[in-house]
């Protein structure tokens, strides 16, 4: 229609496809195009319908709703049923703000959406009639001079014949391991290291594929599965490790399928005690240690035989196992999947003659190789790492990984080649046994890529400024994003460790949020948590999946990391709108409140030992816990913040019982605080960057006590200005440090803002700093401020990765201080980008930024630059902004405090430009207290 929007992008929950959801009444969303929103001005929707077409059904119901909301609404129709299938189209009724009319009868309608699919999986156990089949054969292979058993991967397959083409085809699958599928030589979908990793004990996803046009009718079918250890059975966490640490045989569960296109279907194959398996020509395969492939030991078209073929092989019959009592259910994730394929930049000689070959990019996934012919017995060895030392490959951060592929060729053409069951990190190779100096086929830029691994979620946001170091800080945050979100947000993708450290994601999250539609991702990893805490009595284990219940690391209450049971839930609700995670990780808030050790006064126990800022640059490198900011006060003033969030948390769902207590114990604890840190001037016991930053950013002074924070900040700036604009703060103060000095003041004048020092703090790039990693060519985020040191050895601490997200948690503040968006709540208190605040706020020399944001109603986008006006009239201020319709921003502009409009001028959708004087928010550079 001429006055409304478009819709688009139906989607059912945070599901990527709509195929293969868990939920018997899926939730709808939509959103609006932004080239639409420019158009319509200040649309806002009134109503909505949805049409349901059900799968054994002909008719098409209508439901209408008068709702303005556009995300995550509830499924109309009456709920689904385990492989039950229906189509949605949505249409809404809108009116523009600045109308009188505000009727549905007068309001107009968009053009109907396109039709979206949805489709359940198998919702029951007793929809399952396939086994679990396996061949639990191992074979010990030395590792880090150790014996460590290894499964050896295992292939199994099943002909089968099929009389006509039905209409329908689903192939419902997982396995003990990780595992790739193939009918007919064909391997089904792009997914890699499926099902993926969760707390296998409690939950095991299994996919949902449509095979249809992969079935030959008429004729013998092959379904083929290849099975490795995976996370399942291989060696996890660091130094010696475990193995089997969920089970001790690796096996496959496959359920085919078919049917006409309405009504119930038939089970055509599954996994059962008539399948037959054979030992694959991958030797080994291990998450940490790499694959080891022998050429020769394979076998051609394993994938594509006939019926008679297969009884005259000399596979052997397969072995059922137990069914588990886990919760299987379908992937609600974005699959792992290659992304992108990175080329060499450049290959290279080593002092010591090795071909190194380097990428250019820091990044997670494997190589692929295209097309290489060596002779039979010929062995091929890459050597993964991150960086260079002294010009050689940099492996001690890997500790006792071995993060090594091995080929041993066969008289065949190895085409198109990666690794089938593991996973490096890395930017550079050393290849052994292939060279540029190759008389046949030399190594070069062309005969080799880096195919780059992660979830595949939706890229939601982007960041761009005047400053070229700044870019490349965002784009190494981005990319060290990329390279963690891998089944599970992990610390690091590249040594033998690999976790899904707790206190990573929390500091993390709301940069996550930004960057990428993690809502999926990120609510599947917290349903591992709960069940992994409800096993722990209560208490958040350091890692999820909790592959740590017997240490090394002692199992009890840590601030900061355990907060994430509350502040995660609470970031994912904030960008989304959904309060799902704040319901179903509810109950574990409260446990992680019930069981932290505590002192007479409601604060932490002064005497349980405590990670507290972790890797303060001041950290010797063998105690990464020692820093200067006390761990008890870091851990008293997150546990004021969380109890405040509780009170919020308990709003939103309507607990009002529990927000009034958690308001009062959230005081009680502030005073305790108080009384226990912060003098009566305002100042914080702690005098650090830490300990200030969080004092303000958690507004832990007395409520009222302008004079006392507004001193807290100046002494702050104080000792960021003796610290020469370097970072003093580590896990715990990175993401406020950058907040505390950006705070408006109220009472407080651009004499007194410290906005400058924090420009000067983030566009600083000596050690340690953002900006240091990417002087020294850094591509991804550093776990330490000097993982490389200056001279360019690594640092000699033991936990050295060149690949961590926390410290990159800054990118918030890029987002919201110079890209100006930040989240807001609406008029009803609703969150999810429904309303938003706008307010770039320059300074240092950066003069322009552009930032985009893909929200639940469509993209938001904000330009802006500061001109140049020549001479004695100073400098201009203009903005471009695109709001999506059906939302509304809040826009404070520079000089918003002159003209009276300090809470800012509400606009509505479609396209705006603005114009102001702009002052400098101070002088710049400012200048150290230093006398050198």
């Amino acid at each position: 229609m001429a006055n409304a929007p478009s819709l688009t992008d139906i989607r059912f929950e945070h599901h990527p496809t709509g195929l293969g959801v868990n939920e018997t009444r899926p939730r709808i969303s939509w959103r609006y195009e932004s080239k639409s929103a420019s158009l319509v001005k200040n649309w806002l929707q009134t109503s909505y319908e949805v049409e349901v077409k059900r799968k054994n059904s002909s008719e098409t119901k209508p439901f209408k709703s008068d709702s303005d909301s556009n995300i995550l609404v509830p499924w109309p129709d009456s709920p689904l049923t385990s492989r039950d299938a229906a189509s949605v189209r949505v249409r809404a009724f809108g009116v523009s703000s600045t109308e009188a009319a505000s009727t549905e009868g007068q309001a107009t309608p968009t053009e109907w959406s396109d039709w979206a699919s949805v489709e359940t999986g198998l919702l029951e156990r007793k929809d399952w009639s396939a086994h679990f089949i396996t061949s639990s054969k191992r074979t010990a292979l030395p590792v880090g001079g150790k014996r460590v058993e290894y499964f050896r991967p295992i292939r199994l397959r099943k002909t089968f014949r099929l009389d006509s083409k039905p209409a329908r085809s689903r192939l419902y699958i997982t396995a003990l391991g990780v595992y790739v599928v193939y009918i007919n030589g064909t391997r089904i979908g792009e997914e890699h290291m499926a099902p993926g990793w969760t707390s296998y004990r409690h939950r095991l996803q299994y996919q949902v594929y449509d095979v249809g046009d992969l079935l030959q009718a008429g004729q013998d079918n092959t379904l083929a599965i290849e099975v490795g250890e995976g996370w399942y059975a291989g060696r996890i966490v660091w130094g010696e490790g475990v193995t089997c640490f969920y089970g001790e045989e690796i096996g496959a569960l496959a359920q085919l399928e078919v049917g006409p296109e309405k009504g119930s279907g038939q089970i055509l194959v599954q996994t059962d005690d008539k399948w037959e398996w054979k030992e694959s020509p991958i030797l080994s395969s291990g998450i940490y240690d790499g694959e080891e492939y022998d050429m020769r030991q394979d076998y051609q078209d394993w994938t594509k035989i006939s019926s008679q073929e297969q009884k005259s092989s000399d596979w052997q019959a397969v072995k059922k196992l137990q069914f588990p009592e886990t919760t299987l259910l379908a992937s609600p994730c974005p699959p792992v999947k290659v992304n992108q394929l990175v080329k060499p930049v450049s290959i290279s000689e080593s002092p010591t003659g090795k071909i190194l070959i380097d990428f250019g990019q820091n990044l997670v996934g494997k190589i692929r190789i295209h097309s290489l012919s060596r002779p039979s017995g010929h062995l091929l060895t890459i050597k993964h790492a991150e960086v260079l030392e002294n010009g050689e490959l940099g492996v001690r951060p890997l500790r006792c990984a071995k993060a090594t592929d091995r080929i041993t060729f066969s008289d065949n053409i190895l085409k198109d080649y990666s690794p089938q069951f593991t996973f490096h990190g890395f930017r550079y190779v050393e290849m052994s046994g292939w060279s540029p100096s190759d008389a046949t086929e030399p190594l070069t830029l062309e005969s080799i890529s880096a195919a780059v691994m992660h979830n595949s979620m939706l890229r939601t946001g982007h960041f761009e400024c005047s400053s070229a170091p700044l870019n490349q800080l965002h784009s190494n945050v981005t990319w060290s994003l990329r390279s963690n979100f891998l089944s599970i947000p992990s610390d690091c993708p590249q040594r033998d460790e690999r976790l899904g450290w707790t206190g990573d994601i929390q500091v993390f999250g709301p940069t996550a949020s930004f960057l990428y539609d993690g809502a999926g991702f990120l609510g599947n990893w917290l349903r591992d948590l709960i069940a992994d805490q409800k096993q722990a009595g209560g208490v958040v284990p350091f890692v999820i999946p909790d592959v740590m219940p017997n240490g090394p690391w002692p199992h009890e209450s840590h601030a900061i990391w355990d907060d994430v049971v509350i502040l995660l839930p609470w970031a994912l609700y904030q960008w989304t709108g959904d309060d799902l995670p704040l319901r179903e990780c509810y109950d574990g808030m409260l446990d992680h409140l019930k069981v932290l050790p505590r002192d007479h006064d409601g604060l932490w126990d002064t005497e349980v030992w405590k990670l507290g800022d972790w890797l303060d640059p001041s950290a010797p490198p063998d105690n990464p816990a020692l820093a200067t900011t006390d761990s008890t006060l870091v851990s008293d003033a997150y546990l004021v913040h969380i109890t405040r969030t509780m009170a919020r948390i308990a709003d939103v769902l309507d607990n009002s019982k529990d927000k009034a207590r958690f308001e009062a114990e959230a005081e009680k604890l502030a005073q305790a605080f108080r009384y226990k840190y912060i003098a009566g001037s305002g100042l914080v016991v702690g005098d650090t960057q830490t300990a200030l930053a969080l004092t303000l950013v958690f507004n832990l002074h007395e409520q009222g006590d302008q004079a006392g924070r507004a001193l807290a900040a100046a002494r702050l700036a104080k000792w960021v200005k003796a610290a020469q604009f370097k970072v003093s703060t580590g896990f715990a103060g990175t993401n406020a440090i950058l907040p505390a000095l950006s705070l408006d003041l109220p009472g407080g004048t651009k004499e007194e803002s410290n906005l400058q020092y924090a420009y000067k703090m983030i566009l600083t790039d000596e050690c340690p700093s953002w900006l240091y990693p990417v002087k020294m060519g850094a591509t991804t985020t550093w776990e330490r401020w000097d993982s490389m040191l200056p001279s360019g050895e690594i640092n000699p601490g033991e936990m050295t990765s060149f690949n961590h997200y926390a410290l990159g948690s800054v990118a918030a503040w890029m987002h919201e201080t110079i890209g100006g968006l930040a989240l807001a709540e609406d008029q009803k208190g609703r969150v999810g980008w429904k309303s938003f605040r706008v307010q770039p706020r320059p300074g240092g020399d950066v003069t322009s930024a552009k930032t985009e944001y893909l929200s639940g109603y469509g993209w938001v986008r904000c330009e802006w630059q500061v001109v140049e006006l020549g001479g004695t009239k100073g400098k201009k201020f203009v903005m471009d902004l695109t709001v999506p319709a059906n939302s509304t921003a809040v826009v404070v502009l520079p000089d918003a405090d002159k003209k009276g409009q300090h809470d800012g001028l509400t606009v509505g959708s479609g396209g705006h430009h603005f114009e102001c004087r702009f002052e400098d928010p101070g002088e710049w550079p400012p200048k150290s207290n230093l006398p050198f």
